[in-house]
């Protein structure tokens, strides 16, 4: 009798636990900030992977939309193609120009960066054992870092892009201990600038990047592809803004931004190879509206667009400017 009143106890106390965190993660409506600092990532590789040319695109980014943040990666394979050949022509070009146009850059290093397969590795660096590769890596770090660290416009490290989410990508096992090391070395060679650590908006916790960046850099997507087919997250706003005080409450974080805003499809195959109404379904100008709206109502006052390689490739291979001047409406408004 005595065991069945304390295993009741126990059970009784779990619910109720679990009814409090549902609460206060799902119950609720935060405060909405007023007006979003409004940024962009660009990958060189996504433009070349959509036919697109990605000076072009580059160009347009800053120049057509006029974006005044931006995010770059610092692809291994591109920078070194060969052991101890360097080739940093195309990431000068972007940076340069950038630094012409008073444009703030993130600069993220490492071997995990944005886009698929997620992990850049160069195939030379691939056949190497785990040891070598990574000091092959810290290399490429300080060179990288020693380059830019004395141009302006580079206002933040980014340090690999969210290591914790082992689930996506084709990616060798997290070492933390070494990530550790990736991070104490951009410190060391430039003590100057904040250092930002990413994390997936729905399915992490983000005490690992709290516990190693200055600034903390989160996905925010609604609408996504899986083994489910089409799947919108059920999580409101309420969901980030009670995160984001937990982790600033705990950990010492100058702030949060979403460092990865959805505003491109996610299905089942690349863009390219569906139809725009497939495109549709998952993200079009009424969707990045609403998600625009969502983000102001989660509390986020700063965000990174992801998807502008897909708003030209509609706007030069299919005549198509919905998204294009959707972007363009929102940075043109004053109050967004």
């Amino acid at each position: 009798m005595k065991t069945k009143k304390i295993v009741s106890v126990i059970v009784f106390s779990l619910l109720g636990l679990m009814v409090i965190v549902f609460c206060y993660f799902f119950v609720g409506n935060p405060k909405p900030v007023e007006q979003i600092e409004v940024g962009v990532t660009f990958s060189k590789i996504q433009a070349e992977n959509m036919g697109l040319n990605w000076k072009e695109v580059y160009l347009a980014v800053l120049d057509d939309l006029g974006f005044k943040k931006i995010r770059l990666s610092a692809y291994w394979p591109e920078i070194e193609p060969e052991k101890d050949r360097f080739k940093f022509e195309d990431l000068d070009w972007q940076i340069e120009e950038a630094s012409k146009r008073n444009v703030e850059i993130i600069l993220a290093v490492g071997q995990r960066l944005p886009r698929w397969p997620e992990c850049h590795i160069p195939s030379w660096a691939e056949k190497l054992k785990k040891e070598e590769r990574q000091e092959r890596l810290l290399n490429l770090i300080t060179k990288i870092v020693n380059r830019y660290k004395d141009i302006k416009a580079i206002k933040y490290w980014q340090v690999e892009n969210e290591p914790f989410l082992r689930t996506f990508g084709e990616c060798p096992k997290l070492d933390k201990k070494f990530l550790d090391r990736e991070v104490a070395l951009v410190r060391k060679l430039d003590s100057s600038r904040k250092i930002i650590m990413t994390e997936s908006g729905e399915f992490s916790t983000w005490i690992g990047a709290a516990r190693r960046g200055d600034i903390l850099g989160t996905t925010l997507y609604r609408r996504v592809y899986g083994k489910l087919g089409y799947v919108k997250y059920p999580l409101p706003p309420i969901f980030y803004a009670r995160k984001s005080f937990l982790i600033k409450k705990f950990f010492p974080i100058e702030k949060i931004i979403v460092i990865e805003l959805q505003a491109e499809p996610w299905g089942p195959a690349p863009i390219q190879d569906l139809s725009i109404e497939e495109q549709y379904k998952t993200m079009s100008p009424e969707k990045f509206k609403e998600i625009i709206e969502y983000t102001k109502k989660s509390g986020f006052s700063e965000a990174y667009l992801w998807g502008v390689e897909w708003w030209y490739w509609l706007k030069v291979k299919h005549n198509n400017n919905d998204m294009w001047d959707s972007v363009k409406v929102l940075l043109n408004k004053n109050n967004i």
